[in-house]
């Protein structure tokens, strides 16, 4: 037996394909929109299909039979004014008309019928006594039922005069939907209230915990009214933090003070190899020897500067305008050209020492292989981005992530560090990092190499 496979069709290819992308756009980013979303939603469609089916179903249903029975009463009395006798006749038709059946009834003189009104675009009442006098009637009429009067009048053609009926609006026209609707939208609206109260005392904890996490992640202290709150899972994962960030916090303390434990003994030894060279006869021995303890010295600070880091500096504000200005009189020692310009708020939430000797690293590295140096920092909302570009050899596409690496050199032609140890940019982007942003490397316009420093501000 043959099996027929029947194809895969898959509606959102063709012109439905963009529908997702256009929702995901315009569609919030943030949890609690997304929650307030997630309850509105389907409390609105509901609405929609009760109110409608309400109004397509009930309300037509009642407001079709109550105008039944009123144009029933209207034919009746029609019919009786038609088969009259005398005027004694018509008085009491019109009195049984008023008392019996609550219309209002008049007999006019022979005229044409006034001009159809404009009718709404949504009036069951007016379609429905439209149809019911054609079927029980079957004679010209005219109706109005436009406006907030609470009558109805229909007048009808008839062979020797007008008959004029005003009759009660609430008894062709299930008027008490208004109510159901206020009732409706007003339960909607507290339910809605109550939710939102519920839904931001919900999302308020996992917004804290997102802050304190960033602002771990940035150096920060932990907010002091940061504590646990919230649903149980919530909880935990605040707890799983809070453990998260003492355990990382004692190994970066016992970390540090086993490096500065190291520091001291290397220290220790090299001041003591200085000293013994000192006791020594002058000569070029001598020498060479105190040029290699010099660069030994510089190597271990490198080594450790980069194994330490910076997390134990305090976040403070810096101003980039004293830092941009050394750096002008240092290029104007050595003979460089360098062009600062800072957009927005010069002052900025760091850890001064450590973004300052990022910075610091960058730009001594444009002028080491450069003669034209730009420095740039934009700080215009949230974010602070800070460029350093040259006119050097600059770095190769395929080699600028590279050299990120600690203890990674080019070639002479752009090393890191002449005589260095290949740990500047580490150092920088580990900085970078630290303060919850990142360095890009990319080609300058002025034909050398592009660093980009983006970091929150």
């Amino acid at each position: 037996m043959r099996r027929w496979k029947l194809p895969k069709l898959d509606i959102w290819r063709g012109p439905l394909r963009p529908i997702p992308r256009i929702i995901q756009r315009f569609m919030p980013k943030g949890l609690y929109p997304r929650s307030l979303i997630i309850i509105i939603a389907p409390m609105v469609l509901l609405q929609c299909v009760v109110t409608v089916v309400f109004m397509e179903r009930h309300w037509q249903m009642v407001t079709q039979r109550l105008s039944q029975a009123v144009i029933q009463d209207v034919a009746a009395v029609t019919d009786l004014i038609e088969d009259r006798r005398s005027d004694a006749e018509l008085k009491q038709i019109i009195q049984i008309a008023r008392d019996r059946m609550n219309l209002n009834v008049a007999f006019l003189p022979p005229a044409p019928l006034p001009a159809p009104a404009p009718k709404p675009f949504f009036n069951i009442l007016d379609g429905i006594l439209s149809d019911e006098i054609k079927d029980r009637i079957g004679r010209p009429f005219w109706i109005d039922t436009v406006g907030n009067s609470r009558i109805v009048e229909i007048r009808i053609q008839l062979d020797d005069g007008i008959l004029r009926v005003f009759a009660p609006r609430n008894s062709a026209y299930a008027s008490n939907t208004q109510i159901f609707l206020f009732w409706m939208v007003g339960t909607s609206l507290v339910l809605l209230i109550i939710a939102v109260l519920f839904l931001r005392n919900q999302i308020r904890p996992i917004q804290a915990l997102a802050a304190a996490a960033e602002g771990f992640g940035r150096g920060q202290p932990m907010p002091p009214d940061f504590r646990p709150r919230g649903a149980s899972e919530v909880r935990r994962a605040s707890l799983a933090f809070i453990q998260m960030r003492d355990r990382i916090e004692r190994q970066i303390e016992q970390r540090t003070q086993m490096l500065n434990g190291v520091s001291h003994d290397l220290r220790t030894v090299l001041t003591r190899f200085r000293l013994q060279l000192a006791l020594l006869p002058e000569g070029e021995d001598q020498d060479e020897l105190n040029a290699d303890i010099d660069e030994m010295q510089r190597m271990l600070e490198g080594y450790l500067a980069f194994a330490k880091g910076e997390a134990g500096e305090d976040v403070g504000e810096l101003d980039l305008e004293p830092l941009l200005k050394k750096f002008r009189a240092e290029a104007q020692i050595k003979g460089k050209t360098l062009v600062t310009d800072i957009v927005g708020d010069p002052r900025i939430t760091v850890r001064p020492d450590a973004f300052g000797r990022m910075v610091t690293n960058l730009v001594a590295n444009a002028m080491r292989h450069g003669d034209e140096i730009r420095v740039v920092a934009n700080h215009e909302g949230r974010w602070l981005t800070v460029t350093v570009e040259d006119d050097g050899p600059g770095i190769a596409p395929e080699q600028r992530e590279d050299v990120f690496k600690p203890f990674v050199r080019l070639d002479p032609a752009r090393n890191i560090d002449a005589g260095g140890t290949g740990l500047g940019l580490a150092i920088a982007r580990d900085i970078a990092r630290a303060h919850g942003g990142d360095i890009l490397l990319s080609e300058s316009k002025m034909g050398g190499l592009r660093a980009l420093i983006r970091v929150p501000g």
